[in-house]
């Protein structure tokens, strides 16, 4: 279950907010704190390249580097669209509000060597910082933004205080990108030629977290669910991910048989 071409890698987690201002970005923060906890259990070492703070609470996105055997293999299991469901503590009507959030996860590549970035293709911005980070953070042009023109990616990192460090921070996530970028794209030339019409669902959550009327999380892809809310917002998200792990690896099972299959059929023909 952990045999993927990138499952052993470290990772790089974002957290995007959906529609829903504030509530959104408040889901946010309690997502981050969730995976920094689960990282915690597992004992992960964490660091947050980037964030950006939400106008009146929380975070509007923030990516975050987790460094452990498998990271990868385990995170990628959590790639989709977040629902939560609760009382709005932001709504003096205390009404029942539903908000999304969006977690993508990439590998970090050690061996960048298959992704060529040239530097010609590149818009490097320096910037300062915003929100909290101490006085040498905020005065001077730490921050660095980096385009590459011919995708249009854009990778933001501010959160130390040498532009160097954000500089080659930035640069790491680039190159985790473009490598993503080129593996979705095989993927599609792979199906395209397959003749595999499956579409991808996009805005579709993968899991609900329901905190009123009652409690419960669940997962829409295995169906795995529990009432303990709390427990699982404080990072005990093991189940989810092992399940997930668990109908991937019988869905490439499945497919990989049916390869061989027709490969027999096409060498007895």
């Amino acid at each position: 279950m952990l045999s993927g071409e990138h499952d052993s890698a470290n990772a790089i987690l974002e957290i995007n907010a959906g529609a829903g201002g504030t509530e959104a970005c408040d889901w946010v923060s309690m997502l981050l704190r969730m995976y920094l906890r689960w990282a915690e259990r597992r004992g992960f070492r964490t660091e947050i390249l980037n964030s950006l703070e939400g106008e009146v609470a929380g975070l509007k996105n923030v990516t975050v580097f987790v460094e452990g055997r498998n990271a990868y293999g385990y995170l990628k299991h959590e790639r989709g669209v977040h629902r939560l469901v609760r009382i709005s503590p932001f709504d003096a009507n205390k009404r029942r509000h539903t908000t999304f959030a969006a977690v993508d996860v990439i590998p970090e590549l050690e061996d960048d060597s298959s992704v060529e970035i040239n530097p010609d293709e590149l818009k490097i911005d320096t910037f300062r910082a915003s929100g909290a980070g101490g006085q040498h953070v905020n005065k001077t042009e730490s921050a660095v933004r980096i385009t590459h023109l011919p995708t249009g990616i854009v990778v933001t990192c501010q959160n130390e205080r040498s532009q160097h460090k954000n500089r080659e921070n930035a640069m790491k996530v680039l190159a985790a990108r473009l490598a993503e970028l080129q593996r979705e794209e095989n993927e599609q030339r792979i199906a395209e030629l397959r003749g595999d019409l499956r579409a991808i669902e996009w805005g579709n959550q993968i899991r609900s977290y329901v905190f009123q009327p009652y409690t419960m999380v669940k997962d829409h892809r295995t169906n795995y669910e529990t009432g303990d809310v709390i427990r699982v917002m404080d990072g005990d998200i093991d189940d989810f991910i092992q399940a997930s792990m668990k109908k991937s690896s019988t869905r490439n099972a499945v497919a990989e048989t049916a390869k061989c299959a027709i490969n027999n059929n096409e060498n007895s023909n």
